[in-house]
């Protein structure tokens, strides 16, 4: 997947396992774009992993101070069509489960067809969830537009009063109201903005791994520091003779933000007092927004011959909002799992022999219970 932090460069979602360029630049000045090949690195994953979580809700970044319209529309664009592809994944598999329960009903037995139904009304219930979410950030959006438009007539009536004669009383006064009211609008905006931004739920980054052509050797040590806002993650790994990877931490939750960029530090710890950074990149993340998980790979050093991989899962709901058990739709693993078990043919009713014997096995009891036995 191709990131950037130009924000005018659109780029399109792609489905998971497909690794594509994650490509950073060295600064927030513009720099040609790089397409990568995939990559899929070998990382050694640890005992007793944990996802990481340094920072609550009251981490959350304040309101800001003055409001970024335009950044806003396209973090609003993107989260909406990954809303819509959340939308789609899960109607499809309770397509696919409803399917299951017709073509079932006939040769199944009762708890069958009740776990499949169990199943069915959770995603249901995930799904009206979703919608309600998805009308929620509309009303939302909706309420910012309007706030906007009354802070540009504001500001365009504090531009007329102040090119005119401001000497009669009347323009001091009507001059005074417009810059109470852009005021007011201002701040309007920035508090939506920031509500807006408590909505775009959660995203679980999982270290994959480095990769370099003939540039990781045995015994090298890395050291990778993750910024994004007031969060951040620091971990380090080293490369083991086996070309595997090992890390002492793999997994972080990250709160998606509209103004800022995923900044990623990458230092090569060759001695102790010698350590020397290997890149520094600033990447864009409102391509993240997807139904599921992305494999991105990420440039580090100008030339690309090193580059970090990373899974990026997408959870619309924060941790405070924690959908139900449908949401697991969005692992890929979970989903071939679970379609591959529903799509096992059901146990057969009993033959007449069975329920032949399982007549007798009754009257025998009845007998035995009424002392004719």
């Amino acid at each position: 997947m191709s990131l950037s932090v130009r924000p005018q460069r659109r780029v399109l979602v792609t489905k998971i396992n497909r690794s594509q360029s994650f490509a950073g630049v060295n600064s927030l000045a513009d720099r040609p774009f790089r397409n990568l090949s995939p990559f899929t690195p070998t990382v050694s994953r640890k005992t007793g992993s944990r996802v990481s979580r340094m920072f609550s809700m009251s981490h959350k970044s304040p309101p800001p101070k003055v409001p970024q319209p335009n950044r806003l529309d396209e973090v609003y664009e993107a989260l909406k069509k990954g809303l819509t592809a959340y939308l789609e994944v899960h109607q499809l598999e309770l397509e696919k489960l409803s399917t299951q329960i017709r073509e079932s009903k006939r040769n199944s037995r009762l708890g069958f067809l009740y776990d499949l139904d169990k199943q069915v009304k959770s995603i249901e219930r995930f799904l009206r969830r979703l919608e309600f979410h998805a009308s929620k950030i509309d009303e939302l959006y909706e309420a910012y537009c309007i706030q906007r438009r009354l802070r540009d007539g504001a500001h365009n009536m504090v531009k007329a009063y102040s090119t005119g004669s401001p000497g009669s009383r009347e323009a001091r006064e009507s001059l005074a109201e417009a810059n109470k009211g852009y005021k007011e609008y201002t701040e309007n905006m920035c508090l939506l903005e920031n509500e807006l931004e408590s909505q775009l739920g959660e995203f679980h980054v999982r270290m994959k791994g480095l990769a370099g052509f003939a540039r990781l050797c045995a015994g090298d040590q890395y050291e990778i520091f993750m910024k994004y806002g007031r969060q951040r993650w620091k971990l380090r790994g080293r490369i083991e003779v086996n070309s595997k990877q090992v890390w002492d931490s793999e997994e972080m939750v990250f709160l998606p933000l509209v103004t800022e960029f995923l900044s990623i530090k990458v230092t090569e710890l060759k001695s102790l007092a010698n350590h020397v950074v290997v890149g520094n990149v600033s990447c864009e993340t409102k391509d993240l927004f997807a139904a599921l998980p992305q494999v991105v790979a990420v440039d580090i050093n100008d030339l690309g011959t090193l580059k970090l991989s990373l899974e990026v899962t997408w959870n619309p709901f924060d941790k405070d909002d924690q959908p139900s058990a449908a949401s697991t739709v969005n692992k890929a693993s979970t989903v071939n799992k679970r379609f591959s078990t529903y799509n096992q043919s059901p146990p057969d009713t009993p033959s007449l022999r069975e329920q032949a014997f399982y007549v007798s096995v009754h009257q025998a009891g009845l007998l035995r219970r009424h002392g004719h036995w």
